[in-house]
């Protein structure tokens, strides 16, 4: 007997089926597994791309070592650069061999003495090696006191002979001060004028361009106008013409802070020019209308917009401007127009070139030279690395 739908028993609950697959669990954060690709950030690709460069390395160990020489200059210089002795001394080898010719492990120099013979061309006395008066020489030897970064106290120094007698790897000057040892401390004040001076153009030069070619219009022909005018001056002319209005007395602080000043007063403008132009184009670019068009402020467009966009193109200028600067401030130092005694520079110490009789009889003295070479070059190879790395194109 079959039954029909009325017939058929009614009960409360739903009749409930057997799912097909069991149902999911929740994973737990252990069970996950780990992603195995990253997105590489802009500074890793620049770096990435830095390293593949042998010069742009060979650039940043230079420049790494030449700060690291300016900040430690009191400890790697043998000798106090203010203290004399004999004048034009020629520098001083060393030697692993006493005077019958045996070899030694002890690394050794001679101490310098005046000979009977007379130079043909200066009528001075000839200062040779004395070979009965050896000189030990060693690493973190005792020396002359100083300020280990200005507040420590201390008289170790790198090398140096243990007794604590001068020696002079690189000579003496006309006043007999140790040339090593004023190459390391001129590194500061050569380095520091070229850092603040590249700081401000940068700043200043950044800004106007940014702002300028944003805005555009009146105030991008009136700034244009006066950018074209510092450019078309003679710079070494007016550099001279500036640099003499000091008068002779002034402080010595005084007079390198209005070196500094000219410096970064007539160096702003070229970058301005160029920061101009990339701004100009960047304006142009949809992120930047539709930041405008949903009401950002220009403050805003200008340094979160577009200046992360010219950084690049900043950063390779600084790196290429501070070689010119410490060039300029060596040649204006030989001309007497940078730096005053007591303090100590590159370009100041080339002063002692000025004749040709001198460069022949004590051709040690062009030893700076050789610091302003290695100085170039090495800001020179970071800027080429750099600007490789950084170009996105």
């Amino acid at each position: 007997m079959r039954l029909t739908a009325a017939e058929l028993p009614l009960t409360s609950e739903p009749t409930h089926h057997e799912p097909l697959t069991p149902p999911l669990e929740p994973k737990s954060a252990a069970t996950v597994p780990p992603r195995t690709g990253h997105g590489e950030s802009y500074p890793a690709l620049v770096w990435r791309r830095l390293r593949k460069s042998w010069t742009g390395m060979l650039g940043l160990v230079l420049v790494v070592g030449l700060l690291l020489m300016a900040v430690f200059a009191d400890f790697l210089s043998p000798v106090d650069p203010k203290l004399t002795d004999i004048a034009f001394a020629p520098p001083q080898a060393i030697s692993f061999r006493d005077k019958e010719g045996n070899f030694s492990f002890a690394p050794r120099t001679y101490k310098l003495g005046e000979g009977e013979e007379l130079d043909p061309i200066t009528f001075q006395p000839i200062v040779g090696p004395d070979y009965d008066n050896p000189q030990w020489l060693g690493f973190f030897a005792k020396g002359a006191p100083y300020f280990l970064l200005g507040f420590i106290p201390a008289d170790r120094h790198f090398f140096g002979a243990v007794d604590g007698s001068p020696v002079h790897l690189l000579g003496t000057d006309k006043f007999g001060r140790d040339i090593l040892s004023r190459i390391f401390y001129g590194a500061r004040i050569s380095l520091m004028i070229a850092l603040t001076v590249v700081a401000i153009i940068t700043v200043v030069g950044t800004t106007v361009g940014m702002v300028s070619g944003y805005f555009g219009g009146r105030f991008d022909a009136w700034m244009q106008w006066f950018v074209d005018l510092i450019l078309a001056f003679p710079q070494l002319p007016l550099y001279l013409a500036l640099t003499s209005l000091i008068p002779v007395t002034a402080p010595t602080n005084v007079f390198l802070a209005f070196v500094i000043f000219v410096m970064s007063a007539l160096g702003w403008a070229q970058l301005s020019r160029e920061v101009r132009g990339k701004t100009l184009a960047l304006a142009r670019i949809d992120y930047v209308r539709a930041a405008v068009a949903i009401g950002a402020t220009d403050r805003r467009i200008i340094f979160q917009h577009i200046l992360p966009n010219v950084m690049s193109h900043v950063i390779v200028a600084v790196t290429l401007a501070i070689p010119s600067v410490v060039l300029l401030e060596s040649f204006l130092g030989f001309l007497g127009f940078a730096v005053k005694p007591p303090l100590i520079s590159w370009g100041l110490m080339l002063q002692d070139t000025a004749t040709y009789s001198v460069i022949g009889s004590y051709p040690w003295i062009l030893a700076p030279v050789g610091a302003v070479l290695v100085t170039v070059f090495a800001f020179n190879a970071l800027g080429d690395g750099l600007r490789d790395a950084i170009d996105p194109y």
